[in-house]
């Protein structure tokens, strides 16, 4: 088989693991995903990938629930460097002022992936949060938000943002969404990395 095509499968294959892995709590095999010095960021903790599954463990045991599916994938791939565009959508079910609700955030994963030592590994993931919406998981409950906290939070994910806020995480606000300065700069340092430059 082309050995172009089998780094690119390979490659979806540790985007498809990330989700699986995470999402069912295999922590153990989660951590085979990343390099040693991985990062993770996203909307309630950024850090490296250590601080990541202790927060989803601490998460879990609370009984915080967030799920993820793939969709669409396109890699670029430079040698040993990969940058990998995965179509996903976050889903979070929290109670929000005594409702309990479903809010849905679609996006891109967007991974710094290289190969050290003959294996693929997570560099760095960035979500680019695109659009999202909240809905009360029974149809008859009145939800209520507090429109200056939601319009506080980015368009892309405000609602999944507002949510993580009431169940008491600080939210970063300034993630890259569909477009703007923080897309835009996240796509020159993708570019800037793949032609060998620092992370």
């Amino acid at each position: 088989m082309d050995k172009d095509l089998i780094d690119r499968l390979t490659i979806r294959q540790l985007v498809d693991n990330w989700v699986v892995w995470r999402d069912a709590g295999d922590w153990s095999r989660f951590r085979t995903v990343w390099h040693d010095d991985g990062v993770m960021q996203a909307t309630w903790t950024q850090g490296t990938a250590d601080e990541f599954i202790a927060m989803s463990k601490e998460g879990w045991a609370k009984g915080v629930s967030i799920l993820h599916f793939l969709g669409g994938n396109s890699i670029d791939l430079e040698g040993d460097r990969a940058i990998s565009q995965t179509k996903m959508t976050i889903s979070q079910r929290a109670r929000v002022h005594g409702v309990e609700v479903d809010v849905v955030c679609t996006g891109r994963f967007y991974d710094f992936i290289e190969r050290r030592a003959g294996k693929w590994g997570f560099v760095l993931r960035q979500p680019i949060y695109e659009k999202d919406r909240m809905d009360a998981v029974d149809p008859a409950a009145k939800l209520q938000l507090d429109a200056t906290l939601l319009a506080s939070f980015p368009a892309g994910y405000r609602h999944l943002a507002y949510a993580q806020h009431e169940i008491g995480y600080k939210i970063k606000k300034d993630m890259p969404g569909l477009q703007g300065p923080e897309v835009e700069a996240l796509y020159a340092r993708g570019a800037r990395w793949l032609k060998g430059g620092a992370l």
